[in-house]
C-alpha cells in the first residue's frame, strides 16, 4: 500500500509576490494601459458589429452577474461614440394642411434649442407689434376710408330702398343690429303686428301681395348691398393683411433667411417649413387678432371703431423639440434603466380640455430610441423584459428599421390620436444579459436571432500571467481614481490579485469580476482612512475580508452551534462502519460556506439492491441519483464478473431536511457502501469530498476550499488532534485558496489535506488497509479490503438464495 503524503502548506494557497509589480503604489500605475485587455473575445465581437450597417447586426452582451457588463461596455463604446458625427436635433413642427400629421424638422445638433428660443421671441415680437400698427394714424384713415365708402354705398341703398317702399305703401325701419323690416302704411300710418291683425282679411291679403312684390322688386338692390358688405370685409382683410405682410417681412423674414442660411443639409427642409408658416399666418390672422364679430349693419356701430388686438396664438406655431442633441458631442451612448412601452417608443400625451382628452403635436414626446439615434442605445435585457409591449415594440422598430411614435397598442381605452412621421433608423441596440436568457430567446423568439447576429461572450476569468495581472491592476487603479479611494500600497495590489484568485478557486486565473473586488477595495480604503493612513496596506484588505465574512457568516455559526451541541450528529474522532463524513457547500444569500454531513449506509440480505433514500423521499436532484447509478455500476464492475450482486441495502445524508443536488459527494458514498459490506470500520478524524467514475476515478468537484474551511472550523471548535484533515480529489489542487488559519495549522502538523486520484487511495486513508486489486484468477489478495467486500457479497448472494432453505432443514 503506497503511502498517500499530504498536501504542503505552499500548495494551499496562491500568493503573488509583492516585488513583482512594478509600481509601489496604485497611483504610480500608468493611464495609457489597456482596460479591455481581460474581454477579447467580447471586444472582437462588439469591434465587428459597430463596423457593420447593415439592419439586424445589433449585439448581445453576454456574461455573469458582477462582471460589470455596462461598465466595460460604456468603455468600450466612448472613444467609438466621440468620434461619429453628432446626431442632428429632431423637431415635430405643425403640418399646416394636415394638422393630425404633424412634420419631423431635422436641423444640425444644437441648433433646435436656439430655432425654438428664437422662433419664440419672434412670435411674441409680432404679437406686440400688430397693436401698434392697428393705432398708427396711417392704419386709421385707411380704414376710415374704407369705411366711409362703405357708409356712403350702404346709405344709398337703404336710401333706393326706402324710396320704392313708400311707392308701395310701406315703411322700411333698421334696428340697432341692422335688420331691415317692411311695415304698410294705411291712411298714413304705420300699423304695428297688433293693429295689423285687426285690418280685414281681404285688406291683409292685398297687402301680403304687395310685400311679397315689393320684396321681389328690392332683391337687386339687397345684392348690391350684400355684395358691398362682403367687400368691405375683404377690403379690411386686406388691409390687416397689409399690416400683417409688413410685420412679417420686418421680423420674420430676416430670421428665416438667417437661420436658413445656417440650416447646411437642412436648408430646403427648413426653408420650405418656414414658407409654408409665413403663408399660414398670413391665412390666419385671427390667430394673433381679437376681432369684431360680424360687421354691424347699424351706423352707430359702423362708426365706433373697434381695433384689433393681439390674441393667444396657442401652439400652431410652436416647435416640438423632439430630440436635443446640443449637449452631445459624438454620437449619443444611452443606458435605459426602465424600458417602459412609452421610455422606448415614445409617446403621445393628452390634455384634458373641458372634461374631454386632446392632443398637438406639441405633446408628443421621445422614447430612448429616437434620443439614440446615430449611436447606441443599451438595456439590461431583465429589465425589458419585464414590459412585454416595450419589448415587442423594440424588435418591431428595428424589423422596419424605422421609427414612428404611436400609443401602445393594448390601451383599452382609444382616443383620438396623431400619425406623426417616422425617420429611420440609425442606431445599435445592445442588450446585457446571461447566457441563460440568451439560449432562452434563441429557442422561443424567431426575431431575436434575425436581429441580434452577434454574441460578445464576456469571461469571468483570465489567466493569472504577469503581462495580464499588470493589465488588471490598471483596472483597479481606474477603480481607485474613480471612487476616490486612497491609494493602495504593492502589498495591497498582490493581496487584490490574491483575493481575485480566491474568487475563481483557481491558481492559474485571475477573476474579472470588477464589481465584488471594488466592494472590497471600498472597504478596506474606508477601514484605512477610519485609522488616519494615507495608503491601503495588505492588512486593511484581509480585515476588510474578514469583516465581509463576519458579517454574512450569521447562518454558519449557527450550523457551528449545532454541532458543538451535538444537535447535529457529525464526529471528528474514532471509527464506524458505514458511516463517513461527507462535505457540502451551501448558500446564505450570497455568502458560500461548507458544511460537514454525516452519510451513512446499511446492508442486510436481500434483492432490494442500494436504495437511495434521498431520491425516494424526492431530496434528491438528476445529478445526484446520476451519482447513485454510477455508484452502483462500479460495484458491478468490480464485483460481479463471477456472482449477481443481490443485496438490500440504503444510503442517505443523516439529518438533511433539505433537497441534495450534485455528485461531489458520491465518492464518499461509495466508501460508506464498501464499509458497510465489508464491516470494515471508517476513520471519523476524516472528512471527504470527490466525485466518483465507474471506473473509480476520483473526479474534480466545485467549493473544495470551502468545504475543507468549513470541516476545519468544526475540528477547531472541538481540537485539533493532528489526525483531522480532507481528502480532496487530486485535480482539485490547483483550486484551492485556503484561509490562513487552515495553512497555518497544516505547517504545523495539526491538519492535513490529502489529494487522491482514485476511490481506493480514498479507501486506504480511511481505514487503513489496502484496498487490493483483482488477479487474473478473478480474486482479490486476502487481508486486503475488496478481498473481505468480495467474500460479503458471496455471503450474502448465497444467503439469499438458501437462507429459508436451511430453516426448513433444520425444522424437520
Amino acid at each position: 500500500m503506497a503511502k498517500i503524503l499530504p498536501l504542503a502548506a505552499e500548495k494551499l494557497h496562491s500568493s503573488l509576490d509583492a516585488n513583482k509589480i512594478p509600481w509601489e503604489t496604485s497611483d504610480d500605475i500608468p493611464k495609457s494601459l489597456r482596460k479591455d485587455f481581460s474581454q477579447p473575445r467580447a471586444v472582437n465581437a462588439l469591434n465587428l458589429a459597430v463596423n457593420i450597417k447593415d439592419n439586424g447586426y445589433n449585439i448581445y452582451l453576454a456574461g455573469e452577474n458582477d462582471l460589470g457588463r455596462g461598465y466595460m461596455l460604456y468603455n468600450f463604446l466612448k472613444p467609438i461614440a466621440q468620434k461619429k458625427e453628432t446626431p442632428p436635433d429632431l423637431l415635430y413642427v405643425n403640418n399646416f394642411e394636415d394638422t393630425d400629421s404633424p412634420i419631423l424638422l431635422k436641423v444640425t445638433a444644437g441648433q433646435g434649442k436656439i430655432l425654438k428660443s428664437e422662433l419664440a421671441k419672434i412670435l411674441q415680437q409680432i404679437k406686440k407689434e400688430i397693436p401698434l400698427r392697428f393705432e398708427t394714424e396711417a392704419y386709421e384713415k385707411k380704414r376710415q376710408t374704407i369705411l366711409s365708402n362703405f357708409q356712403r354705398i350702404r346709405e344709398h341703398f337703404i336710401k333706393e330702398m326706402d324710396t320704392i317702399a313708400e311707392k308701395q305703401g310701406f315703411n322700411l325701419d333698421i334696428d340697432e343690429q341692422g335688420s331691415l323690416t317692411l311695415y304698410p302704411l294705411v291712411e298714413g300710418k304705420r300699423l304695428n303686428d297688433e293693429e295689423f291683425e285687426l285690418l280685414d282679411v281681404n285688406i291683409r291679403s292685398e297687402i301680403k301681395r304687395k310685400s311679397d312684390h315689393l320684396l321681389h322688386t328690392m332683391t337687386t338692390v339687397i345684392k348690391k348691398l350684400s355684395k358691398a358688405e362682403r367687400d368691405f370685409k375683404q377690403n379690411q382683410k386686406d388691409l390687416e393683411k397689409e399690416v400683417m405682410t409688413d410685420v412679417l417681412h420686418k421680423y420674420f423674414i430676416p430670421f428665416q433667411e438667417k437661420f436658413c442660411k445656417n440650416a447646411g443639409i437642412y436648408q430646403e427642409s427648413v426653408n420650405k417649413f418656414f414658407d409654408n408658416m409665413h403663408k399660414d399666418m398670413l391665412e390666419n390672422m385671427d390667430l394673433f387678432l381679437v376681432k369684431e364679430g360680424t360687421i354691424p349693419l347699424s351706423l352707430a356701430e359702423l362708426s365706433s371703431p373697434v381695433l384689433p388686438t393681439a390674441q393667444d396664438n396657442s401652439s400652431r406655431y410652436e416647435l416640438n423639440l423632439f430630440v436635443d442633441n446640443s449637449e452631445i458631442k459624438g454620437a449619443p451612448i444611452i443606458f435605459e434603466s426602465h424600458p417602459t412601452f412609452f421610455n422606448v417608443l415614445g409617446c403621445i400625451e393628452r390634455e384634458s380640455e373641458m372634461g374631454a382628452l386632446s392632443t398637438n403635436f406639441t405633446l408628443i414626446k421621445a422614447g430612448s430610441v429616437h434620443k439614440a439615434n446615430g449611436g447606441f442605445l443599451a438595456f439590461h435585457i431583465e429589465d425589458i423584459l419585464a414590459h412585454p409591449s416595450a419589448w415587442d415594440g423594440l424588435l418591431r422598430v428595428l424589423r422596419a428599421n424605422k421609427s414612428k411614435v404611436e400609443d401602445d397598442s393594448n390601451e383599452l381605452i382609444k382616443t383620438k390620436t396623431l400619425s406623426p412621421d417616422a425617420f429611420d433608423l440609425d442606431l445599435k441596440v445592445i442588450l446585457i444579459g446571461t447566457d441563460q436568457i440568451y439560449e432562452t430567446l434563441l429557442e422561443n423568439d424567431d426575431r431575436f436571432s434575425k436581429l441580434f447576429k452577434i454574441k460578445a461572450q464576456m469571461s469571468i476569468d483570465t489567466d493569472r500571467t504577469i503581462s495580464n495581472i499588470r493589465a488588471w491592476l490598471h483596472n483597479i487603479a481606474h477603480i481607485v481614481n474613480e471612487a476616490d479611494l486612497l491609494p493602495f500600497d504593492k502589498e495591497a495590489l498582490a493581496a487584490l490579485v490574491d483575493y481575485s484568485t480566491l474568487l475563481c478557486e483557481d491558481h492559474t486565473k485571475i477573476s474579472l469580476k470588477f464589481p465584488l473586488i471594488r466592494e472590497t477595495m471600498i472597504e478596506a480604503s474606508a477601514l484605512a482612512e477610519m485609522e488616519q493612513r494615507e495608503t491601503v496596506t495588505k492588512d486593511y484588505i484581509h480585515k476588510a475580508y474578514q469583516e465581509k465574512m463576519y458579517r454574512s457568516a450569521y447562518i454558519e455559526e449557527l450550523f457551528m452551534e449545532e454541532y458543538d451541541r451535538d444537535m447535529i450528529k457529525i464526529q471528528t474522532s474514532g471509527y464506524a462502519v458505514g458511516r463517513v463524513n461527507g462535505l457540502s457547500v451551501t448558500y446564505a444569500g450570497q455568502f458560500e460556506f461548507g458544511l460537514p454531513h454525516q452519510i451513512s449506509c446499511t446492508v442486510g440480505v436481500g434483492h432490494g439492491g442500494i436504495i437511495d433514500l434521498e431520491r425516494e423521499s424526492e431530496l434528491a436532484g438528476p445529478i445526484h441519483t446520476k451519482a447513485m447509478m454510477i455508484l452502483k455500476s462500479y460495484l458491478v464492475d468490480q464485483f460481479a464478473h463471477n456472482k449477481p450482486l443481490v443485496l438490500t441495502g440504503s444510503l442517505c445524508f443523516e439529518q438533511s431536511y433539505n433537497g441534495i443536488e450534485g455528485d461531489s459527494a458520491s465518492g464518499a458514498e461509495l466508501v460508506a457502501l464498501l464499509s458497510a459490506i465489508s464491516k470494515t470500520p471508517i476513520n471519523l478524524s476524516l472528512a471527504m469530498t470527490g466525485a466518483v467514475s465507474q471506473a473509480g476515478d476520483i473526479m474534480a468537484v466545485g467549493g473544495v476550499t470551502r468545504k475543507i474551511e468549513g470541516f476545519f472550523k468544526l475540528c477547531e471548535q472541538r481540537g485539533l488532534t493532528g489526525k483531522q484533515g480532507v481528502i480532496i480529489p487530486k485535480d482539485n489542487i490547483e483550486h484551492l485558496m485556503l484561509n490562513e488559519r487552515v495553512r497555518n495549522a497544516v505547517a504545523q502538523g495539526l491538519f492535513a489535506i490529502y489529494p487522491v486520484s482514485h476511490v481506493t487511495e480514498a479507501l486506504e486513508l480511511l481505514t487503513g488497509i489496502p484496498a487490493g486489486k483483482r488477479t487474473k484468477a478473478g480474486n482479490f489478495p486476502k487481508n486486503t479490503l475488496f478481498h473481505t467486500v468480495d467474500a460479503e457479497l458471496h455471503e450474502l448472494g448465497w444467503l439469499a438464495e438458501n437462507s429459508f432453505k436451511t430453516r426448513k432443514k433444520k425444522e424437520k
